[in-house]
């Protein structure tokens, strides 16, 4: 980080534990017949709705997302990404390539297997409308990953949304089967731990003050909290020994999250938080990229004291229902820095 030795040991260990990637053809109208837009949160009425679409069209458009993927990731390029990735998953990715196009080659994590393990499907009528699929294991056995893919209107395709890492070992929600349709959920859903806003606003802030915040009994500890904790341990004790100081805030971001509901009273939340991790050296001395990733999305700017990287982190959360002995727990996430800048 700076030009001293103790600095530089900060700056390695940081490099090492970002690169560790905390853990963790359709027409334009695709699936079933238009209907009116969504505005009201869903009836919890037990009468099963039909999927808004078959096993085989989730297949299709996963297919034509991959391709659309597959094509920027030939190129390290992402210009053609809107075309089939919006959210957050647009802003990760286009950081990764990015990256990429810096350091020569793609992060292993980006990689998203063609097959899937199970698919979440609503039959809720309007939109939005979100479909949850969960991939297989990657070749490598990297984790299996959590795609949130939704169709906006009835006018256009579904996109990837939202990827997240599932932790190891970790147990989803039961769901209705693909032949039966789930339901989604909204932000202010009720009878949980926690509405799904509250809930993210809750973890972000678990996040931003681990020792301190007063919703950690609320909470499973999960393998995101306790790599992000660990690496903030390490670059802590070099900090401190050149009088610098670091600091790392964490903001849900609003409207920013999709919902399902379980076979079992609770919700599967996808939530986008966002947050910027400042760096100060002390003593006068400069503050640099701590690993090839933010070199490469630093490029060619000038160090100065300070450096802050903004991050998107794209959290999967499980609430239970309000009357279940279960805390709320984190069950996958990703975490990109798509910004780096001397202040």
């Amino acid at each position: 980080m700076s030009k001293n030795k103790p600095m530089n040991k900060v700056a390695a260990a940081a490099a090492l534990a970002l690169s560790l990637a905390l853990l963790p053809g359709l027409s334009a109208c695709e699936g079933q017949v238009p209907q009116a837009r969504r505005t009201e949160p869903q009836s919890t009425a037990t009468t099963a709705p039909a999927p808004n679409l078959t096993p085989a069209q989730e297949a299709r458009i996963r297919k034509s997302i991959g391709a659309v993927l597959d094509q920027a990731n030939e190129a390290k390029d992402p210009a053609g990404l809107g075309q089939r990735v919006s959210g957050p998953q647009l802003e990760i990715r286009t950081s990764e390539l990015t990256i990429a196009q810096a350091t020569g080659q793609l992060d292993p994590k980006t990689t998203i297997p063609a097959t899937i393990a199970q698919t979440v499907i609503p039959g809720d009528p309007g939109w939005p409308r979100s479909v949850f699929s969960i991939t297989t294991t990657t070749q490598d056995q990297q984790s299996k990953r959590l795609l949130v893919l939704e169709q906006e209107s009835a006018h256009e395709n579904y996109k990837l949304w939202g990827v997240a890492r599932l932790f190891q070992g970790a147990q989803l929600p039961k769901f209705p089967v693909a032949t039966i349709g789930a339901r989604m959920g909204e932000g202010d859903d009720q009878g949980l731990k926690a509405t799904p806003v509250e809930a993210v606003r809750r973890y972000a802030d678990l996040l931003q003050n681990p020792q301190g915040s007063k919703f950690a009994k609320e909470f499973a500890q999960d393998d995101f909290r306790t790599s992000l904790g660990t690496l903030t341990q390490v670059v802590q004790q070099g900090i401190e020994a050149n009088k610098g100081s670091q600091s790392q805030t964490f903001t849900p971001a609003q409207g920013q999250l999709r919902v399902m509901h379980s076979s079992d009273g609770g919700d599967l939340v996808v939530a986008r938080i966002d947050s910027v991790w400042t760096r100060q050296a002390g003593e006068g001395r400069e503050s640099s990229p701590a690993s090839d990733a933010e070199k490469a999305l630093f490029g060619q700017g000038k160090p100065t004291s300070t450096m802050k990287v903004t991050y998107v982190n794209v959290i999967a959360l499980y609430i239970p229902s309000a009357d279940s002995h279960e805390p709320i727990r984190a069950v996958g996430a990703e975490r990109e820095p798509i910004k780096v800048e001397a202040v």
